[in-house]
Parts: C-alpha cells; structure tokens; sequence
C-alpha cells in the first residue's frame, strides 16, 4: 500500500512538474536565413546606420505551458559584422570600436526570463561585448510557433535593447546623439 501510495505522489508530481512533456530544446535556424542579430545606431542625430552580423548561432528551450523556465544561448562572430559599406565596416571591426582581432565573439546567456502574458515578457541574461559582460534585460515577443512543412516544429521570438557603447569600453566619440546602439535579435527556432 506505502508503495502505491508513493508511486501515485510521485506520478502526480511529475505530471505538476513545469519539465514535463512539452519543454523542448531549438536550434536558431541561421542555416534557413530565419534568425538576424541587427543594430542600428544614429549617425551625426540626422539618420540611422543599420547593420547586422551575418554569422551567429544559438540555441533555446521553450515550454508553452511554463515559458518562465525557457532559456537561450546566442554566440555572435563580430567579425560577419556587415553595414553594407565594406570601408565604414573595417573602421567598425577596427580598434576603434569591437577590436574583433581581440574580442572576435560577443555572447549572451538568459539568466531569467518572465512572460508577462504567452506571447512577451522580459529576458535578463549576461551580455559579452568588446571583452566587458554586463547583465541586461529587454522585452521579447512570441511571434508564433508551430509545425512546419517539412515535418519540423518551430517557434520564433524578437527582442530589442538599447545598449550604451562606453558601458563596453567603446569609448569614440560619434557625438552626443550616438552613445548608444540598438540591438535587435529576431529568431526562429527548429525544435530538436
């Protein structure tokens, strides 16, 4: 009987359990082109200069029924860094800026993450950056997810923040209208 008993518990708890069935590991699917790392930054207050890194990967998990114990994982290679104008991108890769001969990876690892409601909530997770982490925080919506037409199951996010470039040690002066840059990451994730 103490043995039923302790097996009905112990079923039921697993049943309760936010691990349960539905959690799922994905990949960002960079191969597909259906992920983009971008940024914007304002030039001279008069125009924005959009970019993005072309080569990065990732990988989440997700739980529909308890998004809060989701997390996710992005490596950048800031050497793909790619602003359409081949000479502006070399100053950019440069000293001057992300030093990708020194610092050649920027990372971000969630430390949290609360849904407000199914579809967005707030990610707060460890930003590396020109050799400097700092923990940030940006809101996230759910875009959508289901099965897609090759027999795969997909679930896709964007985010945005604002990141102050000194907070880095990207300390050249582009004037008082572009101290910081706007980062964009818009994935869709092939669920493993």
């Amino acid at each position: 009987m103490k043995k039923l008993l302790l097996s009905t518990v112990l079923s039921a708890v697993t049943m309760l359990s936010p691990t349960a069935v539905d959690a799922a590991d994905y990949v960002i699917d960079t191969k597909g082109a259906h992920a983009f790392v971008n940024f914007k930054i304002k030039h001279l207050g008069y125009s924005w200069l959009h970019g993005r890194f072309n080569t990065f990967d990732g990988t989440f998990s997700y739980d529909a029924k308890n998004p809060d114990a989701s997390k996710i994982m992005v490596n950048i290679d800031t050497t793909s860094l790619d602003s359409n104008h081949a000479e502006r991108d070399k100053h950019l890769r440069g000293k001057d800026f992300l030093n990708v001969d020194k610092f050649s990876t920027a990372t971000f690892k969630s430390t949290s993450i609360k849904f407000s409601d199914e579809d967005s909530g707030n990610v707060t997770g460890d930003f590396t950056l020109h050799g400097v982490t700092k923990t940030i925080t940006f809101e996230i919506d759910k875009v959508g997810e289901g099965k897609d037409p090759w027999g795969g199951y997909r679930v896709g996010f964007e985010g945005e923040t604002s990141l102050k470039l000194a907070d880095y040690g990207i300390d050249y002066n582009l004037g008082p209208a572009s101290t910081h840059v706007d980062i964009g990451l818009f994935i869709e994730g092939i669920r493993q």
